[in-house]
């Protein structure tokens, strides 16, 4: 039946409605139209079965999302330098004061900054009430070391 459906220009939103709404009380025959995408795309590759793609509207061979991605944070990063690239005595952790830091990302671009201090893995959370840009992490992260002039120097 969705096939027939689909030969005869049916959305896959349409050909579910319509099963629904012609057999009420058979749950058989009631399918979602996330399932008619997912029988029609071929899981591997991504693609469309070839002889259905002339029945779907678009006739596109890949789906695309309806929705916007989040943002990934990817590719925003200006001349990085590479964990591999640490110096020794920060990678074997025998020298105390060596911090790292990270970002935890939530919804709504909300987001925590994480510091931890690699040889007593001494960890410390703070707000981002300013945003997460790169100014305001900074601005933020002062406040966890206010008091210690041995870590932080001013700059």
């Amino acid at each position: 039946m969705v096939e027939e459906k689909l030969a005869q220009w049916w959305s896959p939103q349409q050909i579910s409605g319509w099963l629904t709404d012609t057999y009420p009380g058979v749950e058989e025959m009631r399918v979602s139209h996330e399932t008619i995408y997912l029988s029609l795309f071929v899981q591997g590759k991504g693609g469309l079965r070839h002889e259905l793609t002339r029945c779907l509207r678009t006739r596109r061979a890949i789906r695309r999302p309806a929705t916007r991605r989040a943002p990934t944070g990817k590719g925003q990063i200006v001349d990085p330098v590479m964990i591999s690239e640490r110096p020794a005595e920060v990678e074997d952790r025998a020298v105390p004061g060596h911090w790292e830091g990270d970002l935890l990302m939530g919804k709504r671009q909300t987001a925590i900054g994480t510091l931890v201090e690699r040889a007593t893995r001494y960890v410390m959370l703070f707000p981002l009430p300013n945003g997460n840009t790169a100014e305001s992490v900074r601005t933020a992260w002062r406040k966890p070391f206010s008091g210690s002039p041995s870590i932080y120097d001013g700059r």
